[in-house]
C-alpha cells in the first residue's frame, strides 16, 4: 500500500510508516501546488496532509483508492470532511498532543506584547540603548489583571493554569459552560463574549474555526475593548477580522496584539508588519521537537490502523458517529 506525505514530517512517524508501506514523501522546500498534490495522491491508499493543503471537494473526488486523510494538525478546516465522509474516507487529526506547547506560545505572546520584548530587543540591537531611563519601554503588568479566554477547551485551560501562576483573574466564554468544579479549579468566571471583551485586559483566543466563529472578533467587538486591551490569537486566523484589528492597532484604540495565525495565512494584512505594538510569529504554536515528533507518531498510528482494517483512534468529531464500532 502507498502513503503520500505532502510535506516531510519528523522521522519517528515516517519510520513507523516505512516499516509497513511504500512511502511517497515530498521533501522540497517550495510547497506543491494543488494539482501536483492531486497527481501524487490520486492512486495512494493514505495521505498525510497539512493545514495549508486545500483538500477540497475537487481534490477528494479525484482520489481513486484513498482510505484515510491524516491531517498533521489539530485543526482540519482545510479538508472537506463532508465529501470525504460521503466517499467513505477517514479524516483524522492530532488532538491533545500540542496543548501545552500551544499554551506556552499563547502566554509567551501575552508577555511579549505586554512587556514590549520584541521591540526592546530591536532597540538594543540597533544601538539605541544608552542606559536606564524612567520611561523607557513602559509596558503593562500581568499581576492582578483580567485574562479573558475565548474557547476554554484543553488549550484554553492550559493557558488559564499559566495565568494563575501570574496572579491573573480569569474570565472565559465557551460554547458550553464548564462544570462548577472546573470553574473552581481555575477560579474562572463565565461571561458572555460581549461581557468578556469589554472587561478583559488580555484576550486569548482558543476557539476552532466554524461558521459561527468566523470573524467572531469584528469591528464592533473591537470597539468595545479597553484602550489597554491586548489580544492574542493562537487559534485560527479568520476568527478575527484582521483588517478591523489592524485599524484599531494602528490608531492605538487598543494597546497591542500577538499573532501566531493569520486570516489569509501566510499573507498579512498590509501594514500589520510595520506596527510596533504587535508581535508576529510564523505559526509555531506546536513547534517543539517533542510535540512535532508526537504529532508524527499519531499521524502514523492513524494511517496504520486504517490501512490494516481498523477504525483510526483520532477521527475528527464529525466522523465519530458515522464510523463508530
Amino acid at each position: 500500500m502507498r502513503v503520500f506525505v505532502t510535506y516531510e514530517i519528523p522521522d519517528s512517524g515516517l519510520r513507523m510508516l516505512r516499516e509497513k508501506f511504500e512511502l511517497d514523501v515530498y521533501t522540497g522546500e517550495e510547497f506543491l501546488t494543488k494539482e501536483e498534490m492531486i497527481e501524487r495522491a490520486r492512486k495512494a491508499d493514505a495521505m498525510v496532509a497539512h493545514l495549508r493543503d486545500p483538500i477540497d471537494a475537487e481534490f477528494i473526488q479525484s482520489l481513486e483508492k484513498m482510505k484515510i486523510i491524516a491531517d498533521y494538525a489539530v485543526g482540519y478546516n482545510n479538508i472537506d470532511v463532508q465529501v470525504a465522509t460521503e466517499r467513505g474516507i477517514y479524516v483524522t487529526h492530532t488532538p491533545g498532543v500540542l496543548t501545552e506547547a500551544t499554551a506556552d506560545i499563547a502566554f509567551a505572546l501575552i508577555l511579549a506584547v505586554a512587556r514590549r520584548i520584541v521591540e526592546s530587543d530591536k532597540f538594543v540591537r540597533d544601538g539605541k540603548f544608552v542606559g536606564w531611563k524612567p520611561k523607557l519601554m513602559l509596558g503593562y503588568d500581568l499581576y492582578g489583571k483580567t485574562l479573558g479566554i475565548i474557547g476554554m477547551g484543553r488549550i484554553g485551560q492550559a493557558v488559564a493554569r499559566r495565568a494563575l501562576g501570574f496572579g491573573m483573574n480569569i474570565v472565559y466564554h465557551n460554547r458550553n459552560r464548564l462544570p462548577q468544579e472546573v470553574e473552581s479549579e481555575f477560579k474562572a468566571k463565565y461571561l458572555s463574549v460581549d461581557e468578556l471583551i469589554s472587561t478583559s485586559d488580555f484576550i486569548s483566543l482558543h476557539t476552532p474555526l466554524t461558521k459561527e466563529t468566523f470573524h467572531m472578533i469584528d469591528a464592533e467587538k473591537i470597539a468595545r475593548m479597553k484602550p489597554n486591551a491586548i489580544v492574542v490569537n493562537t487559534a485560527r486566523g479568520p476568527v478575527i477580522d484582521e483588517q478591523a484589528l489592524y485599524e484599531a492597532l494602528k490608531e492605538r484604540r487598543i494597546a497591542g496584539a500577538g499573532f501566531d495565525v493569520y486570516e489569509n495565512e501566510p499573507k498579512l494584512t498590509p501594514g500589520l508588519e510595520k506596527l510596533d505594538n504587535v508581535v508576529l510569529l510564523p505559526h509555531i504554536g506546536s513547534a517543539t521537537y517533542e510535540t512535532r515528533e508526537k504529532m508524527s507518531q499519531i499521524v502514523a498510528l492513524n494511517i496504520i490502523e486504517a490501512l490494516e482494517g481498523r477504525i483510526p483512534p483520532n477521527l475528527v468529531p464529525e466522523q465519530k458517529s458515522k464510523f463508530s464500532k
